[in-house]
């Protein structure tokens, strides 16, 4: 029986993506295969990081305690977890539970795209600034559905000008959600709405961190 390392788990809003401002649970893993410039959760990617290991039934069990019904898996990189489809499938057998994972771009959703309509994936894509562009997997773009998300997270006009030459390459707003963020403390979201209005980008949406704006910006278990 597989055993998940559990880094935290805890219950807040959603700070980003579809349903920013909404009541989640969440569930963090331990360890991603990246390391961004500007990661902001570099403290569970560590191999000292302590965990809890936790069985797929222990986790949805934790998540039916709370009563609520969106669910987002991130880390780390949740993808990298084995047996991470058995959990996957687990969880979206609740009827209207809502299962977003944060994914870094690098893993192959191949073999997760048809686990569940409910499991939906917001899904970065790693700009220069970052440091990691090199290993996006170009290749998930075609099979991105309506209801998942591409993140731009942009630091500078250099990153917002590759995120633009990738939506247009990638037809990306008519495939999915767009959204763009600030890395936190390198550019003002003044200049992305400014890029935004230079470009015309219809259906691209900026996307503030609302946990780091409500909490201090380097609270955990928010």
């Amino acid at each position: 029986m597989t055993h998940y390392p559990v880094a935290e788990t805890f219950v807040s809003i959603n700070g980003e993506g579809t349903h920013a401002g909404q009541l989640a649970v969440f569930i963090r893993f331990r360890g991603c295969n990246l390391h961004c410039s500007f990661c902001d959760t570099m403290w569970v990617n560590q191999p000292d990081t302590p965990y809890t290991g936790m069985t797929a039934e222990q986790l949805c069990q934790r998540v039916q305690e709370t009563g609520v019904t969106n669910v987002t898996i991130t880390g780390g990189e949740p993808l990298l977890q084995p047996d991470i489809a058995r959990l996957l499938a687990r969880l979206a057998e609740t009827p209207d539970r809502y299962i977003e994972i944060e994914t870094n771009g690098s893993v192959n959703l191949a073999p997760f795209v048809s686990i569940s309509p409910s499991v939906c994936f917001t899904m970065d894509y790693k700009l220069p600034g970052s440091g990691m562009e090199a290993h996006m997997c170009t290749d998930n773009f075609a099979l991105l559905k309506p209801q998942d998300t591409v993140k731009f997270v942009a630091g500078s006009r250099v990153d917002l000008d590759r995120a633009l030459e990738i939506i247009r390459e990638y037809d990306l707003t008519h495939r999915c959600h767009v959204y763009f963020s600030p890395v936190f403390g390198s550019i003002e979201p003044v200049e992305i709405v400014e890029f935004m209005l230079e470009h015309t980008l219809n259906d691209v949406n900026l996307q503030l961190q609302m946990h780091k704006i409500i909490w201090d910006p380097e609270k955990r278990g928010v």
